[in-house]
């Protein structure tokens, strides 16, 4: 297993460079699939352009979000591991903002479904605020990971 760690070690800032590039491939997708729900919100359900969201929707979450959030997911603890990072609390703090991230993007599938379905259980406010919360997650993030504040 060394070995292996040794390997890895050689190759982190590849796997640094590969994670960070799929972070913002998720990030995307975090961002604009809120704001298409906010526009799909307003239409008629049924209607021709209410399909064509769901179809927009649908390539978002297969195309961009499963396979980013997968791959960060891999890259993200397979950089834990060769920094044993598992003991530094900035980075507990990031883990638990992107436990936090992860479990935002299953409500948006849910949510999404739920449009698909014709329900609108959400106003439009709602919607609006429900669209920042990738924003201000990455800031956080970001500060963490930089500032690394603890």
């Amino acid at each position: 297993m060394s070995d292996l760690h040794d390997l890895l070690g050689l190759a982190y800032p590849w796997v640094k460079a590969a994670h960070v590039t799929f972070v913002i491939f998720w990030m995307a997708g975090l961002f604009i699939l809120p704001r298409f729900y906010v526009y799909h919100h307003e239409t008629t359900p049924g209607s021709a352009e209410d399909r064509a969201w769901i179809e927009r929707e649908d390539r978002v979450r297969t195309i961009i979000l499963t396979p980013a959030i997968i791959i960060v997911w891999i890259l993200g603890l397979t950089l834990a591991w060769i920094t044993d990072a598992w003991a530094q609390g900035w980075f507990i703090g990031k883990l638990a903002m992107v436990v936090g991230l992860s479990g935002y993007q299953g409500w948006l599938a849910s949510y999404g479904k739920r449009l698909a379905a014709g329900k609108r259980p959400l106003d439009n406010r709602t919607l609006r605020i429900m669209n920042e919360i990738p924003g201000v997650a990455a800031a956080v993030i970001v500060v963490l990971v930089i500032v690394k504040p603890f």
